[in-house]
C-alpha cells in the first residue's frame, strides 16, 4: 500500500493543491494532507479552521485524510507510517527549493519525494495572492475547489 503526505499550510487550500490531491490519487492507495504548523508565520485562518474546510471537501472520499503537524515534515511523514511525499510546484524556483528539501528527507530518511508540475491554467494561483484577495474582501471562489467554504466566522 502506497501512503503519501501532502505537506503545506494551506492557507487557504486552493484549486492547485485540490488539483495535486487528484492526480496524486491516481497512483497511491492514500493520502494525508499535513497541514504544517509553522508559529513564524501570520497564518489567514486558525489552523483549525483550514482543517475543517479541506475535511468537508474530502467528506467522501475515504483515501483522503486531514492532519496538522508541529514538527518536521520528514518526522511527520515517518509518524503517519507514510513511504511518499507529494509536492505541486508552480515555477523553476518552486523546483529548486523543493529539490534541495526532497535530497535533505532522502538522506535522512530514506523517503522519496514526487514532484506534480502545476497545470499550465493553476500556475498563477498561489494561496498567498488568494489571502491577499480575502483581506481586501474580493470574492475568491474561482481560486478555490468547487464546493469548499470559507466563510469567515
Amino acid at each position: 500500500m502506497t501512503k503519501a503526505i501532502f505537506p503545506g499550510t494551506f492557507d487557504p487550500f486552493t484549486i492547485g493543491h485540490y488539483s495535486v490531491v487528484k492526480r496524486a490519487l491516481t497512483f497511491v492507495d492514500e493520502i494525508v494532507i499535513g497541514i504544517g504548523i509553522n508559529d513564524k508565520k501570520h497564518s489567514y485562518f486558525p489552523t483549525e479552521k483550514r482543517e475543517n474546510m479541506i475535511r468537508q471537501l474530502y467528506k467522501d472520499e475515504p483515501r483522503v485524510s486531514v492532519k496538522s503537524y508541529d514538527c518536521l515534515t520528514i518526522d511527520f511523514v515517518l509518524q503517519e507510517k507514510a513511504n511518499l511525499i507529494i509536492r505541486g510546484i508552480r515555477t523553476v524556483k518552486d523546483f529548486e527549493y523543493e529539490e534541495t528539501i526532497a535530497d535533505i528527507n532522502r538522506k535522512l530518511a530514506g523517503v522519496e519525494t514526487i514532484l506534480l508540475f502545476t497545470e499550465p491554467e493553476l500556475t498563477s494561483i498561489s494561496s498567498t495572492a488568494v489571502r491577499e484577495l480575502l483581506q481586501f474582501h474580493k470574492d475568491v471562489s474561482q481560486f478555490l475547489p468547487e464546493g469548499m467554504k470559507i466563510n469567515e466566522e
